[in-house]
């Protein structure tokens, strides 16, 4: 269906695209502004298309951007459109004959055009303005009545009286009145700032597919601003009746002039000519230097052409612009460029959802941010290349890594039959540095004991499984076990999607490998299962082996690893599960291991969010530290297998040490301590090193807050600082001939006060 308009300026058309009908106005040669809340003329307009059809769910204009009205607000036009094109066919009841009521023709002319001026007037272009008409007319009229005497007269604006009351009656019905009613006080018929309340398109420039929300969400109140890039504006918003918290994001891309949206949207469709070829995914980051290269030429050729004049930073801001909505993933780069995201969900169906997210301060929020049905297929198909995986019927879920500007994620999507409504997507973004023990004591998932106690198991090459429900922070815990391994070991780690800081480590000086194998849920694939890459392991030499996550027939071939020699080093990996039995379960009863392999798993460690009482917040937190005895036969549960070293007290809000800790009642610190002449049938030297190890873990985080340094937190310091423990802790033994954790810590603390006097005239501080 298509209507155009005298002029040929605006067309009007209906489309239907999957469950949604819309009505699509282009503005690109006219001169009006496409805006409902801004433009009677628009409003007018739409409302008569409306009136004309049926089941209208979107309205989108375009004029060098995409307004969209989503279907709420649509259905509020299409209530007035119905309601006038029911006024104005009701002849009965409104025309001038109906309106003399048989005696009243002295009053009907100027009632007649009282109520025409309303339905076929303001009723299109200023809805709010014919309400508040109607109402002042009816209060006028009610007046009149009061004052008349004559029976005649009373007879004709009683009726009258009940015709408006039974329009305005409509009128209240509608959803937009409802809404608009607390903003009418004082509403002057023909000011347009009440549907700026209640109309707010998305926006999306010709450019780009995804939508944005421009405008902040009513009744918002701020909590937060801050810029990513100095070049992306952020606010987030609580509502003050919804336990919604909103992520407002304004990505430089909606704040260009006009000169430079032209020129962009020239330059992506001349881009578009040349679409990457699967071999130019292999080195993505490789790519993207290309196109920027050449994106860059693109948009200085078109500037001089069009006689634009543009600094250095415009060009680069283009450029950029211009690379994240051809090779790119378009505003999904802006969100990761926030180092706050930790996880980014978009589900289906495209188009009808905004994106959410999990922020590290405000947990989980709603975005502005809607992408399309022709977004999601893009990255969907630029997944396929970089990952070498498929995304089909046949192959519904894709597991990949994404480095992408900025920022490394793991992206999961799913796709039909899986998923009956389409593409989804779910990023889950990765620290940009390792995380480490004293970063999590900050942000008390655990305490400085518990820290220790960690410490001296890595150092004692125990087999350890972290264990937690999704996002509890499983893999962050593993990589800040990785950074207390001594950089003198070999690492080997073993993941079907790479999550783990392997090239951050590997710059900081750790001798580590990283093997990269099938997903368990892949088929048909040509990348050597997870199984036999843990095998391998085993002739690469002498290494601590580090899996990312036990998912599936794998964990038999770690548990061959452990039982035959891998555990002469630290073992260690995650797994899905919320407590020690339940690691036990999903190992033996649901993966196969035999039990008497289960016995190889010295620790369990067991991650889990803690909600708050009011269910708004989440905290993550160290749970549990467990050992696993060796002495049961059938049910370690039933037989006392299990024996807790640390565990969480909600009221303290703190992991606290067990009375079998305190009095060396665990027998996997006792076979640490059996092979350490000095620790040997010495439980309070061993309980020193723990507190020693506790204790210069503590005075790291004591230290970073005191001189408002989060440096100190971060990997390099922390490696610094474990490194010196160890060397100190070799020094005070050759001295003296035992380990004295007294004079070890004092000599640490003294080295460490110097180290900060170096640190503080590095950053320009007095000392």
């Amino acid at each position: 269906m298509v209507i155009i308009e005298k002029a040929e300026e605006i067309k009007y058309t209906i489309d239907r695209e999957g469950e949604d009908n819309i009505l699509r106005g282009d503005y690109s040669k006219s001169f009006q502004l496409p805006s409902i809340e801004d433009n009677p003329l628009c409003m007018a307009k739409t409302i008569e298309k409306l009136a004309q059809t049926r089941g209208i769910t979107k309205i989108v204009f375009f004029q060098k951007r995409e307004y969209e009205y989503d279907y709420s607000q649509a259905a509020m036009l299409n209530e007035i459109a119905k309601m006038y094109l029911h006024l104005s066919k009701d002849k009965q009841t409104y025309s001038y004959e109906a309106l003399t009521f048989g005696r009243c023709k002295r009053f009907a002319d100027t009632w007649f055009n009282d109520l025409r001026h309303v339905i076929f007037d303001m009723m299109m272009k200023d809805p709010l303005g014919g309400y508040v008409e109607l109402i002042r007319l009816k209060r006028e009229e009610v007046i009149l009545r009061e004052k008349s005497i004559d029976e005649e007269s009373i007879y004709c604006l009683d009726r009258f009286i009940a015709l408006l009351s039974q329009v305005i009656g409509k009128f209240e019905e509608t959803r937009l009145v409802i809404v608009a009613k607390p903003y009418l006080a004082g509403f002057i018929p023909g000011k347009r700032a009440v549907y700026r309340r209640i109309f707010n398109p998305s926006i999306k420039p010709d450019f780009m597919y995804t939508k944005l929300m421009a405008a902040y969400p009513k009744k918002g109140i701020e909590i937060a601003s801050y810029s990513v890039s100095d070049e992306t504006e952020i606010v987030v918003f609580t509502l003050p009746d919804s336990v919604q918290t909103i992520y407002h994001l304004m990505p430089p891309e909606f704040k260009l002039s006009e000169e430079n949206y032209e020129l962009l949207d020239v330059a992506k469709t001349i881009m578009a000519e040349h679409k990457p070829k699967k071999s130019e995914f292999v080195d993505p980051q490789r790519m993207r230097e290309v196109f920027y290269n050449v994106g860059r030429d693109l948009i200085e050729e078109l500037a001089s052409y069009r006689n634009l004049r543009l600094r250095e930073k415009e060009i680069n801001q283009l450029t950029s612009i211009l690379i994240r909505y051809t090779v790119g993933f378009g505003l999904i780069e802006v969100l990761l460029q926030d180092e706050e995201i930790q996880d980014i969900s978009i589900n289906s169906p495209m188009g009808h959802n905004p994106i959410f997210i999990v922020h590290g301060k405000f947990d989980d929020c709603v975005t502005n941010i809607i992408p399309t049905t022709t977004e999601a297929e893009s990255w969907a198909s630029k997944l396929r290349m970089i990952s070498g995986r498929p995304l089909d019927e046949a192959n519904p879920i894709l597991d990949t890594e994404l480095e992408l500007p900025g920022a490394s994620t793991r992206v999961s999507a799913i796709n039909a039959p899986l998923n009956p409504t389409g593409l989804a997507f779910s990023f889950r973004r990765h620290r940009d540095r390792p995380w480490t023990l004293p970063l999590f004591m900050k942000f008390k998932m655990i305490n400085s004991l518990g820290a220790g106690l960690i410490s001296f198991l890595v150092d004692g090459t125990r087999t350890m499984l972290i264990c937690g429900t999704r996002s509890s922070g499983k893999s962050s815990f593993l990589s800040s076990i990785l950074v207390e391994i001594m950089r003198r070991f070999r690492i080997i780690t073993i993941e079907d999607t790479l999550e783990l800081p392997v090239a951050q480590l590997r710059k900081l000086g750790f001798n580590i490998q990283q093997l990269k194998v099938a997903s368990a849920l892949a088929h048909g694939s040509s990348e050597v299962s997870a199984s036999d890459g843990i095998r391998a392991t085993l002739r690469l030499g002498d290494s601590s082996l580090i899996v990312g996550e036990v998912r599936s027939k794998e964990a038999i071939a770690l548990y061959e690893a452990m039982r035959v020699g891998a555990a002469a080093n630290v073992v260690a990996g995650t797994i899905h599960g919320d407590s020690p039995y339940g690691i036990y379960d999903r190992v033996v009863n649901d993966i196969g291991v035999p039990k008497t392999s289960f016995k190889a798993t010295d620790i369990c460690i067991i991650a889990n969010p803690i909600k708050s009482a009011d269910g708004l917040h989440k905290f993550r937190r160290v749970t549990q530290i467990t050992e696993v005895r060796k002495t049961w036969e059938n049910d370690p549960l039933i037989e006392g297998g299990f024996l807790d070293l640390m565990k969480y007290d909600a009221n303290k809000d703190e992991l606290l040490p067990s009375d079998e800790l305190i009095n060396g009642d665990s027998e996997i610190i006792k076979l640490i301590a059996g092979n350490i002449p000095d620790f040997a049938a010495n439980w309070d030297a061993v309980w020193e090193n723990i507190l020693t190890r506790a204790k210069y873990k503590q005075k790291i985080l004591d230290s970073s807050e005191e001189l408002k340094d989060p440096e100190m937190l971060e990997a390099e310091f922390v490696i610094l600082c474990n490194d010196m423990f160890h060397v100190i802790t070799d020094k005070v033994k050759e001295s003296t001939g035992v380990l004295n954790h007294e004079k070890i810590y004092f000599d640490w603390e003294r080295w460490f006060e110097t180290e900060i006097k170096k640190r503080k005239i590095k950053n320009g501080d007095s000392v």
